[in-house]
């Protein structure tokens, strides 16, 4: 007998691509590090904070995001940060993670990378031997500053170079289009490093267009806009491009004013490589079981799209082939099975 859709989405093996692990910070941990840290917070208390996680778009979300970002000074903030991220990630069956942060938003602040780095690195590796999980560090680039402070953020993380796999680009999309970072892009690709970028969220397809010539990006991150341009629906499709959605958040963010409107089944339709994932989780109502179990049943979904959803979310990461290979395997198996 097949499990209940809800049950089958929950317990599932999947990969998860689109993880800001600031955007992973509860309440409850923030207010922790600021106690533990000396940090003086503009709520009174986890309930106040909470309480303003009611955004009307990007820049409102981001606005809040930096000043929870505040309490992190120490390697150990880093680590709580990412273990308590990647223990939620357990429970929510994911095998592999690629975890994106954003160097700027600490070294801004006085934070050498080397606590950064550090902390999160130990809490991978810990997760690989403890949980089982293998995941690797995407570091991202704040598209609202110049492309000079990326290229410095590039230089100050070399020395880290074992430590991250790729680099995004993330922030505010609107009046910041990929372009304005093709050099530094360009820099990455000529070290090896994988290339993904937000767009087509907020901003239009042609965003989504310039990440692909401009930044010659492997991954789009969102992408929901792409329907709007058939022949870049092609594209995606016929270049296998993944696109890594977020579905509550794009509802949080008034993307689509509810989730029932959310065109993730329309993307699946359309034959691109579509994986689901919760980009913000502290911040927009939900990990990545909770973003499958909304979806589950606010939209059309089968079976054989949840089948799909978790093949789509390992092949499209970054794994090596073997590794690749055995959770592919676990997937054929646990559909076969289950």
């Amino acid at each position: 007998m097949s499990l209940p859709l809800a049950e089958l989405v929950r317990n599932m093996p999947k990969a998860e691509l689109h993880i800001h692990i600031e955007g992973s910070l509860e309440p409850e941990l923030i207010f922790a590090l600021a106690k533990r840290n000396h940090v003086k917070l503009a709520y009174a208390s986890v309930e106040a904070l909470r309480a303003a996680y009611a955004f009307t778009d990007l820049q409102s979300f981001l606005d809040i995001y930096y000043a929870g970002a505040s309490v992190l000074l120490e390697e150990q903030d880093f680590f709580d940060m990412t273990w308590a991220y990647l223990l939620r990630a357990h429970a929510d069956q994911v095998r592999h993670t690629e975890i994106f942060f954003d160097p700027q938003t600490h070294t801004a602040r006085g934070v050498p990378l080397s606590a950064v780095f550090g902390g999160i690195d130990r809490a991978l590796q810990q997760a690989r031997t403890e949980l089982g999980i293998s995941g690797a560090l995407i570091m991202c680039f704040l598209r609202h500053l110049p492309e000079e402070q990326a290229f410095a953020t590039l230089e100050q993380a070399l020395p880290y170079r074992d430590k991250f796999i790729g680099v995004g680009l993330d922030s505010s999309e609107l009046g910041h289009p990929p372009e304005k970072f093709a050099r530094v892009f360009a820099r990455c690709r000529e070290l090896g490093l994988h290339l993904v970028a937000h767009a087509g969220e907020e901003g239009p397809p042609a965003n989504i267009i310039a990440a692909l010539d401009q930044l010659q990006v492997e991954r789009i991150d969102h992408g929901v806009r792409c329907l709007e341009d058939p022949d870049l629906v092609r594209r995606l499709v016929r270049d296998r491009i993944p696109l890594t959605v977020c579905p509550l958040s794009n509802v949080k963010l008034r993307v689509f004013n509810q989730l029932s409107e959310h065109n993730l089944p329309a993307l699946l339709e359309a034959g691109l490589l579509v994986t689901v994932n919760s980009d913000d989780p502290a911040y927009f109502g939900g990990y990545i079981n909770d973003n499958f179990v909304a979806c589950f049943a606010a939209l059309p979904l089968q079976r054989q799209h949840a089948y799909q959803l978790a093949h789509n979310s390992f092949a499209a990461a970054f794994l090596d082939l073997p590794l690749k290979r055995k959770y592919l395997d676990e997937v054929e198996l646990f559909f076969r099975v289950k």
